[in-house]
């Protein structure tokens, strides 16, 4: 599938539809989250009060329900800040195709801290269209901003230039 994703240009519009779904989803969520008011510390509270048990009855990441309690509970108001401007950052960002590789990842690390929390809902799928995105490289936003902001140079490596940016070369 990798091989097939780097080398075919349909592979391009395949991306295109998982990145804009992506994006919406993410973007949506968050804006909700901005405009109507956001408190994490229930869901903090649940996560350390109700963590994720395996099949014996124990906990499968107690080292998550200790960073929960120890360091994200505390941290709350910073939490109900960063989690909804991260939403809707990653969510701008898939849609526009503008740094989409950093989306993509930022993205997976919320996904995997909820799940890691006990929420499934939509984060297995966000994660595989998030690992696809990640692992297509610079074709995940070659139609969108990163088309602009990434050029490639003489020996087929791509590097990211803000537009009119020229290099002086001084000799």
């Amino acid at each position: 599938m990798m091989s097939w994703l780097k080398a075919h240009k349909a592979s391009e519009l395949v991306l295109l539809v998982l990145r804009v779904y992506l994006g919406f989803g993410w973007f949506t969520s968050g804006l909700g989250k901005v405009t109507g008011g956001f408190d994490a510390s229930g869901f903090l509270q649940n996560a350390v009060q109700n963590p994720v048990l395996g099949p014996d009855g124990n906990a499968v990441y107690p080292w998550y329900t200790f960073l929960v309690e120890n360091v994200f509970l505390p941290m709350s108001p910073v939490i109900n800040v960063m989690v909804p401007w991260g939403e809707v950052l990653v969510g701008l960002g898939l849609l526009l195709g503008g740094f989409t590789a950093y989306a993509a990842f930022f993205g997976l690390m919320m996904n995997f801290a909820f799940l890691f929390a006990g929420t499934v809902s939509v984060n297995p799928l966000y994660i595989i269209i998030g690992m696809i995105i990640l692992v297509s490289g610079h074709k995940a936003g070659s139609f969108g901003l990163d088309r602009f902001l990434h050029r490639e140079n003489k020996g087929g490596h791509r590097h990211f230039r803000l537009p009119g940016h020229r290099r002086e070369v001084t000799e």
